[in-house]
């Protein structure tokens, strides 16, 4: 079992100051790509009105860094997922789970190393805080309630029988248990390291976002998975309460009318809570899939599903379950993007607006 590490927070600022509702975009990976694309995404975020950005900490390290000072000097704010398949983070032994193909092979959380994991995680920190950057909020892994992302969670070789509907049917409980602790540690030390900086010692602390891919697709792809609600639960006995100020939440409802797609939104984020009752969500990643590729672009049905959207995340909001939400993606997924034609879509314009 992973060493759960010693540490109390500071106490948390006023509740107003703490969680003003964000709303902002998606752009990971900029590290993969040249110096001069990155500046130029950022400042089409940025001239596009766009307040909040996620980015990711990935490797190469030194080329997130370099995304991150560009977008804290253009002024927009950042949520930066930390993404756990980092193989520093791991005993240089230790081999990703096979994929078979169908996915990437990934590393197992349950071997993640807290040592490993504060050491670089501190370097980071120290680098990105003597550069004067602040960070506004940071999300520690993502979707690890998928085998996509939790290496603890299986893909069968071959897909064609049910996955696990519970955490008492996941094919390897013990190590799937092993992996939850060592995330609850990881959030420690990620609280830990943040309040030791100047610039992003008040950044907030939000849960990995999960992922809301259904038990028919896991099935399809033979892929293990468990419902949000239930992972929560999980983190909860572990304390993730005491770390995290939000539960991170990914909102892919497809093409639904419009009572489907209220329904789908207040179902799936049916176990956030306002402050004082448990946990508000962020919704880290959220996206509607528009396939007309051609300029100009023809974004009219999915500008109405975005907004119908927008509607169920400003009811949550108002009611202090939800605190932000951001689109997924800006320009690398064709059919979720919303930089389009050289220009924001009218869906990107209707899913980035700030709360009114």
């Amino acid at each position: 079992m992973a060493a759960l590490w010693a540490f109390a927070p500071a106490p948390p600022a006023d509740a107003d100051e703490v969680f003003p509702d964000r709303v902002g975009i998606n752009r990971v990976n900029l590290a993969w790509i040249s110096r001069a694309d990155q500046e130029r995404v950022l400042k089409e975020i940025a001239a596009s009105g766009i307040t909040h950005v996620r980015l990711s900490l990935s490797r190469p390290v030194e080329k997130s860094i370099e995304a991150l000072e560009m977008a804290d000097r253009l002024g927009l704010k950042i949520l930066l997922e930390i993404q756990l398949g980092n193989k520093d983070y791991y005993p240089a032994e230790v081999r990703p789970r096979a994929g078979f193909g169908r996915i990437w092979d990934v590393r197992r959380l349950s071997d993640l190393d807290p040592d490993l994991y504060r050491t670089h995680l501190r370097s980071v920190l120290r680098r990105i805080d003597g550069m004067g950057i602040r960070i506004d909020a940071v999300e520690p892994g993502n979707e690890i309630n998928y085998s996509a992302y939790n290496g603890d969670l299986v893909v069968y070789e071959k897909p064609g029988r049910p996955t696990p509907r519970s955490v008492s049917e996941v094919a390897n409980r013990p190590a799937f248990e092993r992996g939850l602790d060592a995330y609850v540690a990881a959030v420690r030390i990620t609280r830990e390291q943040l309040r030791s900086t100047v610039h992003s010692r008040g950044a907030l602390l939000v849960s990995a976002g999960l992922s809301d891919v259904g038990i028919g697709e896991a099935d399809r792809r033979g892929m293990e998975r468990l419902e949000p609600g239930e992972f929560i639960s999980l983190l909860r006995k572990r304390g993730i309460n005491a770390l995290v100020d939000g539960y991170g939440i990914h909102v892919y409802p497809g093409r639904k009318d419009d009572a489907a797609l209220g329904r789908y939104v207040t179902t799936l984020l049916g176990f956030c809570r306002p402050e004082g009752e448990g946990k508000p969500c962020w919704v880290t990643e959220w996206g509607i899939a528009n396939p007309k590729l051609s300029c100009p672009v023809d974004d009219r049905d999915r500008e109405a599903a975005v907004r119908t959207v927008r509607r169920s995340f400003t009811e949550l909001m108002e009611k202090g379950r939800l605190k932000a939400a951001f689109y997924y993606d800006w320009d690398t997924q064709p059919a979720y993007s919303v930089w389009r034609c050289g220009a924001l879509s009218p869906a990107g314009i209707a899913a980035t607006e700030p709360v009114r």
